[in-house]
């Protein structure tokens, strides 16, 4: 009988239609290169990097999240010819040990996902930069830090926003992080959603998410930002908009999803009610100032499964994955269609890099438009749908002026 690692694989393998089309694709081709990958350790991931390897790359695979390893993938991932460092750990010295490992086969293109592993081999590791084509970031928070390694002369590489694809933030942005965020909070807690107050701090393409899904669970959605511009779109969408001092008091669940530290300052989580439940959808734990809490609680203690209770001024304050990211920490991340989408873009992304790295400068790109539009191709020839055209006389009607 097969381990709950490799079930979980099989699984994710029959839903994940684009990455199998893509292995069966003898223009998709990764032969002799060195992959490294910091990436949430769990099956959709781990079958991420199965088609990098059936595409021909070596692939050496970490964590970028302490919690959000799966040991039991991370452990059957070894048998598909992965090399795999990487345990479920609370200590960040032992998470980066391992990706100091990955650094340490001098990979020829990095897969990051928020930038731990491209950041290391831009000061401690600089060594790697030698072998090393390119960096294809996943996430909005690692291409900021991306960014800022190039606005200050440090980057050496040239990197893909795969984060910055409208077939990523469009969807799993927004759905995906909307529907995962929900999921772990109503599994780790078992709360009703309907009729509470959810307060959902930023209003970007994840915060949009949660705060549509929050609501169609029956909640009353509270948002705060700092942006006016979304803090309009969010009002537009209905949804409260104000201060989030004045707003985190009446929350039942506060949902962090800023990409900024220190979202609550001590004034507010003293002024929070009694009962609420704080879950971090950012990719750090930066958000929910958890140091502050830990020193603010008479009493801590663990009340469910990856629920903390933090006694505060005679008030118990709940926080699921130690403030973590709550969807990948305390669930199974992304919904695996969503995921098949991203990865898609991740894999066609390596192998642009792998063929134009020397053209490209040293900077972050937007994702390539015409990869964009070929992952979406593909995703409705795998559902079966076809589109319109343009007629010759549309597209003429179009360059007219």
């Amino acid at each position: 009988m097969k381990n709950t690692g490799h079930q979980k694989i099989d699984w994710v393998s029959k839903h994940m239609k684009l990455l199998n089309k893509i292995q069966n694709t003898s223009e998709y081709n990764l032969s002799g290169l060195k992959i490294g990958m910091s990436i949430h350790l769990e099956a959709k991931t781990a079958y991420l990097a199965i088609t990098l390897k059936k595409l021909g790359a070596e692939v050496v695979v970490t964590g970028c999240n302490p919690l959000s390893t799966q040991d039991d993938v991370a452990e059957a991932l070894k048998d598909f010819g992965v090399y795999v460092h990487a345990k479920r750990t609370e200590s960040e010295k032992e998470y980066f040990s391992f990706l100091h490992m990955v650094l340490d086969y001098k990979p020829d293109l990095i897969l990051d996902d928020g930038a731990d592993l491209t950041v290391l081999a831009h000061t401690e590791r600089k060594e790697v930069l030698e072998n090393l084509k390119g960096v294809s970031e996943e996430t909005t928070t690692g291409v900021r830090r991306l960014r800022n390694l190039q606005s200050n002369g440090i980057l050496q590489v040239p990197v893909i926003a795969v984060n910055n694809a409208k077939m990523k933030f469009m969807f799993d942005n927004r759905y995906g992080t909307g529907q995962s965020t929900l999921d772990s909070i109503m599994r780790n807690t078992n709360l009703l959603i309907a009729g509470k107050n959810v307060l959902v701090a930023g209003y970007g393409w994840c915060g949009r998410g949660i705060a549509m899904r929050a609501h169609g669970l029956g909640a009353k959605v509270m948002v705060s930002e700092v942006d006016p511009i979304k803090a309009v779109e969010a009002l537009m969408d209905g949804f409260e908009v104000g201060e989030i001092e004045k707003l985190a008091p009446k929350a039942d669940f506060i949902i962090t999803a800023t990409g900024v530290k220190d979202v609550l300052n001590k004034e507010i989580i003293n002024k929070l009610k009694d009962g609420v439940i704080l879950a971090n959808a950012g990719h750090f734990n930066v958000e929910i100032p958890m140091e502050e809490i830990e020193k603010m609680a008479s009493e801590k203690y663990e009340i469910r499964q990856n629920v903390t209770c933090y006694r505060i001024n005679n008030k118990d304050i709940f926080v699921i994955g130690k403030g973590r990211l709550v969807n990948l920490a305390a669930a199974d991340g992304h919904p695996v269609e969503i995921m098949d989408i991203s990865f898609a873009l991740q894999t066609l992304s390596l192998i642009y890099l792998s063929k134009n790295y020397n053209k490209l400068e040293r900077k972050v790109y937007d994702y390539p438009e015409e990869l964009d539009k070929e992952v979406a191709q593909m995703r409705l020839e795998t559902m079966g749908i076809n589109i319109d055209k343009l007629t010759s006389e549309q597209e003429k009607y179009l360059r007219e002026f």
